[in-house]
């Protein structure tokens, strides 16, 4: 059930981007208990000049290589199990392919599971 967006600059090789999608169902799969196969995300590659960010806000030092990750979920997870998904997510992506956790922000959205249709016009889980 989630929907996960990636957005980072372009010039990233495919296998690159590939380990952050890897990485993401997997922190998905061990923190939230996320089905198998139930995957489904997007990487979007931006120009340098569509892609802005605040490069030290609160302090966390960023650079170019930032990935920015939104994840839209169910909203039946408690705050620890968010806390336990970020923290993964940093862990897992900072080994393969390599990002500095400073450069890894996430954003989770809560919505109600009735707002899902994978498919035929039906909400599966409403």
């Amino acid at each position: 059930m989630p929907l996960t967006r990636v957005s980072l600059l372009k010039g990233k090789p495919p296998e690159y981007r590939k380990a952050i999608l890897d990485g993401l169902y997997q922190a998905m799969r061990e923190s939230f208990g996320v089905p198998e196969d139930d995957r489904f995300m997007l990487i979007e590659e931006y120009d340098k000049s569509n892609f802005d960010y605040g490069a030290n806000y609160l302090g966390i030092a960023r650079n170019d290589d930032l990935v920015i990750i939104q994840i839209t979920v169910n909203n039946t997870r408690s705050p620890e199990q968010k806390k336990a998904l970020f923290a993964r997510i940093a862990e897992i992506l900072s080994k393969t392919p390599g990002i500095r956790p400073e450069n890894i922000m996430l954003n989770l959205l809560d919505v109600p599971k009735e707002n899902w249709s994978f498919g035929n016009g039906i909400a599966q889980y409403a």
